[in-house]
């Protein structure tokens, strides 16, 4: 099990290049991955990510790779023709505004849109077989941070299962004395209502079709069965986050129709329980990716 928040960060330097990778990640119901790379790069972005995608699966992940080069590769070219034309019209305007020409600074012309032009020799594999081992150092650690609070989620989230356990044995042991009062109640009250036309045999069986409909044994043994699933998510789904919420939902649903049907403090102390037990896990899974 991971948590959704995490944090990793990893650089290499030599006498040519200064690198650095960082990963920092928050809760989110899915994945939501930014790239943030030099413009130059930009092409290795859907390699970065299809990486980055096979390790993180849940949560709003900032990825942020910073290059920055000793000696650049680069060229620089002059167009001559888009030069002169600059510095015609320049000294045209200066001409008409009684301005010596000869006061015209040449960073004037050259800082003129396409006279100079440069152009990075990028080699993208290179460039890539040296982000590749930082990248993977860095997730390397981000994963691993992500790991350990995911222990200690999982460590909470196992002791709130145990009191919805406990709530649960409650509900259980009390299933024979909630029927045997609910038939009581109902063969008293048949009693009354009918009073020397009270047939025994057909109130007995009366009785027995609304208890299928009153009685919460087949609650309890779903709800057995979804904290059973639920257990088994938390210690084997290396990433449970979305099922736990799904199978929370289920459970909500059987102690609310135990609460409903029941009649006595005990039961309904244990309702009150299983549902703040309930509540902690649904809060809980939303840092667990």
């Amino acid at each position: 099990m991971k948590s959704m928040t995490g944090y990793g960060y990893k650089e290499y330097s030599d006498e040519n290049y200064f690198l650095s990778v960082e990963i920092k990640s928050w809760n989110s119901r899915f994945l939501d991955l930014s790239v943030y790379l030099p413009s130059f790069l930009g092409r290795l972005e859907k390699q970065i990510r299809e990486k980055c995608s096979t390790l993180i699966f849940r949560g709003k992940v900032d990825l942020s790779i910073k290059l920055k080069e000793k000696n650049t590769d680069i060229t620089v070219s002059v167009d001559e023709n888009a030069a002169k034309a600059y510095s015609d019209a320049i000294k045209s305007i200066a001409k008409s505004l009684d301005f010596p020409s000869e006061n015209i600074p040449l960073s004037l012309v050259v800082n003129q849109e396409g006279v100079l032009n440069v152009q990075k020799n990028t080699d993208f594999e290179k460039y890539m077989e040296m982000i590749d081992p930082i990248l993977s150092a860095a997730l390397e650690e981000f994963t691993g941070d992500r790991e350990r609070e995911g222990e200690n989620l999982k460590i909470d989230l196992l002791e709130k299962l145990d009191k919805i356990q406990e709530s649960e044995n409650i509900f259980k042991a009390w299933i024979p004395k909630m029927e045997s009062v609910f038939k009581e109640n109902l063969e008293n009250r048949f009693k009354e209502l009918l009073g020397e036309n009270y047939d025994e045999q057909r109130v007995l069986t009366e009785i027995a079709a609304m208890l299928v409909k009153y009685t919460i044994n087949e609650e309890v043994v779903r709800l057995q069965s979804h904290i059973d699933a639920l257990k088994a998510e938390i210690q084997s789904n290396p990433c449970p986050g979305r099922k736990i919420d799904f199978i929370c939902q289920e459970m909500n649903r059987e102690i609310n129709t135990i609460g409903s049907k029941n009649q006595f403090l005990e039961v309904g102390q244990a309702v009150i329980n299983a549902k703040d037990a309930l509540e902690n896990i649904r809060e809980q899974a939303k840092n667990v990716e």
